[in-house]
């Protein structure tokens, strides 16, 4: 067997609802970040009529976070559209500015991506985004512009979002028109991703390509498994797959991550890169509270190219 590539922190679950004021039920797949000294989490918090706001929490250690004492003021979509719920947002420093796409549900018109733009993670601007008509969630940004054009990572849904779907990429100049999209990834059969697949982190720029730590969704009788997996992409070209790790590199384990909200959760929106080539990710356990895990680039970078001889064994060659 493969060795254990992240390693869960001893203080599990790192932030919990208790831990915010009055009339929050779960906590869950904060986006994350370092601005000015801190580590920044922009956690989804569901409240007890049910739709989740944005909530901010800040630490210095990265380990004991303190929430701020009110949810985020955050813009609306239009005056056409209002909001019923956002959540799991990727936080992109890029041009001088933090660039947030989140999921956007209303009742009007699905779930669509949301873009908002901060200097300051006090006042958010929104970019106004063009109508797509098609329901997307998962939407991350690539830290910088590639051939002149932004990237993004996306994951296009049917109606009822229960249905197998698999990853997608697009392009734009302006952050509000996206087009040229294409499948950069289907679910595997016989694999732990076998069902759904999506974006978690930011990607990570390395001398290899780029590194992304995915989700993946397997389909155990009626209910679903979420585990992180990794892949590595063309520096020039992120349309093109260099290497897809086999196996997960975290998953499900214990009690938090096991029963909640949502069972058998393991979900990230974030990466971060210390100075020591440590990756923290800072993940959603059950939807219901906030785990930290950690792991060194190189393994993660490794993991992209492993393979298991038990499921080869039984399936043969699985591509990528």
């Amino acid at each position: 067997m493969g060795k254990r590539i992240f390693k869960k922190h001893p203080v599990n679950p790192l932030i919990r609802a208790s831990d915010l004021p009055e009339g929050i039920m779960y906590l869950l797949n904060p986006g994350a970040i370092k601005y000015n000294g801190e580590y920044i989490l922009m956690m989804d918090a569901a409240t007890l009529s049910t739709p989740i706001v944005f909530w901010l929490a800040r630490s210095k250690d990265g380990i004991r976070f303190i929430p701020d004492q009110e949810p985020v003021s955050w813009p609306q979509w239009s005056a056409e559209v209002t909001e019923c719920c956002v959540y799991d947002p990727r936080i992109t420093f890029i041009n001088g500015e933090y660039v947030i796409m989140y999921a956007s549900q209303a009742m009007s018109r699905g779930v669509r991506t949301g873009v908002v733009k901060t200097l300051d993670f006090k006042k958010f601007e929104r970019i106004k985004q063009e109508e797509s008509g098609i329901n997307n969630r998962n939407s991350v940004l690539f830290p910088e512009k590639i051939n002149g054009r932004y990237v993004r990572f996306d994951r296009p849904m049917k109606e009822g979002g229960l249905e197998s779907a698999g990853m997608s990429i697009s392009y734009s100049y302006d952050l509000q028109n996206w087009w040229g999209g294409k499948t950069l990834m289907e679910p595997r059969e016989a694999c732990w991703d076998s069902h759904k697949i999506g974006a978690g982190s930011v990607p990570i720029k390395t001398p290899h390509g780029w590194l992304e730590i995915y989700h993946g969704v397997d389909q155990v009788g009626n209910s679903f498994i979420y585990r992180l997996g990794v892949m590595l992409l063309d520096l020039d070209d992120p349309s093109k797959i260099i290497a897809r790790g086999l196996d997960p590199v975290l998953w499900p384990e214990h009690d938090y991550e096991l029963m909640g909200r949502v069972s058998n959760v393991t979900f990230t929106c974030n990466a971060i890169l210390e100075d020591d080539s440590t990756v923290k990710i800072y993940y959603g356990a059950a939807d219901t509270c906030i785990g930290l895990a950690e792991a060194k680039l190189d393994d993660l970078l490794d993991a992209c190219r492993n393979s298991n001889p038990h499921l080869l064994k039984f399936y043969g060659k699985i591509t990528t």
